[in-house]
């Protein structure tokens, strides 16, 4: 590179680092449990997805690998060699998907590589020049993205502002070919869950289509843990509804319910589909395995909700802000230097909970966001409100002070 080019990105990293915006990856060790090596200490992971504690279930992997000393590469091969359009479709995607199938009602159900994948596949995909999106303001950057990709017009009503988004419907109806309304069932960074019923009757009034972005539900919501749609009995009411194996189910990649035109144009026309390596088949048979599981997860489900309640119920009695309604519990500090402040403090007390900084949420409202998991118990968590109230206590004025990179 020339030194201008390198200059320009010193430059962007010294200015992220005055706006205590500058990210570095943690160094991090063994996970046992919701408990995980930081530094020399074990710390309470409360910056992970892993709601039900699959991920973490030293039981749960042992009867999986049961017997892995005979080579079976269709159970446990740690390579697909291929994209599924190709040779890397084996019998486990087939397997899963009927599986999905038979839990969401019998609609089509397809496996991709990844969230992220997903959900810029599937926008970019269905929608072209002439077609309308209309987003919540807080839908995840892989929505985004995909739909910035399609050529299709994009519009953000304000966040779970339902009349903001009739109006929007009423004024751009005529004048495009398809609109699709899409939002995620639970926002990652807030914690709070869509009116799923009204999103639907919005897309019948309006001959609308409905994406539902359910990554951080799948698992959490719905008696069987399908999530929200699941517990408001919309499943067949969504036209693509989007889950993901990474995060409550403990394994890594995302799945797409919806009806067979659909899923056939997004096998046909999906870029991240036709041109990404599959999945490897330890991957697909273990996310089979969890799927299963959380099926049958009913209580971790109540006593994971229980415990977001209680301790979004402490922090409210501290004057802390927070919100939401699910298993992420926000605590919201404001400006960055403080957020990454109090984020040390917690580490000190042994709890691992990262800074939630801009872009990822609006200026001002820089954050801790704890994510709970089943496998925690209050005793374990009770002390973090007061660590918190007494870390704002002692620098009331949200002043920036000298950086802490975090």
């Amino acid at each position: 590179m020339t030194d201008g080019s390198h200059s320009r990105f010193a430059d962007a990293l010294s200015r992220a680092d005055e706006a205590g915006l500058r990210r570095t990856l943690p160094t991090l060790g063994k996970r046992s449990g919701p408990m995980l090596a930081s530094g020399d200490t074990q710390a309470l992971n409360l910056s992970s997805n892993d709601y039900l504690g699959l991920a973490a279930d030293v039981a749960l992997h042992r009867d999986f690998f049961a017997g892995a000393d005979a080579v079976d590469l269709d159970r446990h091969g740690m390579g697909a060699s291929a994209s599924r359009l190709l040779t890397g479709n084996h019998p486990a995607y087939t397997a899963l998907e009927e599986d999905l199938c038979a839990l969401y009602g019998g609609r089509h159900a397809t496996v991709f590589s990844s969230g992220y994948h997903a959900n810029v596949g599937i926008c970019s995909a269905l929608a072209e020049k002439g077609d309308l999106f209309l987003a919540d303001k807080l839908c995840h950057a892989s929505l985004i993205d995909g739909m910035r990709l399609s050529g299709a017009k994009l519009l953000r009503y304000r966040h779970l502002d339902y009349d903001h988004l009739e109006r929007l419907l009423v004024q751009h109806r005529a004048a495009h070919r398809d609109i699709f309304i899409v939002s995620e069932s639970v926002f990652s960074m807030d914690g709070d869950t869509a009116d799923i019923s009204r999103l639907v009757q919005l897309k019948r009034d309006h001959r609308a289509r409905l994406l539902i972005d359910e990554a951080h539900a799948v698992g959490v919501f719905g008696d069987r843990g399908l999530g929200v749609c699941e517990r408001e009995g919309c499943i067949p009411d969504v036209d693509l509804l989007v889950g993901t194996f990474g995060k409550a189910l403990g394994s890594f990649g995302a799945f797409a319910v919806t009806d067979g035109d659909v899923r056939d144009y997004l096998v046909n026309h999906m870029r991240p589909f036709i041109f990404t390596t599959a999945l490897p088949p330890s991957v697909v048979n273990w996310s089979r395995t969890t799927l299963a599981r959380s099926a049958t997860m009913q209580r971790e489900r109540t006593h994971l909700h229980s415990l977001a309640g209680r301790l979004r119920e402490a922090l409210r009695e501290r004057n802390i802000t927070t919100g939401g309604d699910s298993q992420i519990v926000p605590a919201i500090v404001g400006p960055n230097q403080p957020a990454c402040d109090v984020a040390e403090s917690l580490r000190d007390n042994g709890f691992l909970a990262f800074p939630i900084r801009p872009p990822t949420v609006p200026p001002g409202t820089a954050r801790l966001r704890f994510s709970l998991s089943a496998n925690m118990d209050w005793d374990q968590i009770k002390a973090i409100p007061d660590i918190v109230a007494e870390h704002l206590r002692r620098d009331p004025s949200g002043e920036e002070k000298s950086n802490v990179r975090c």
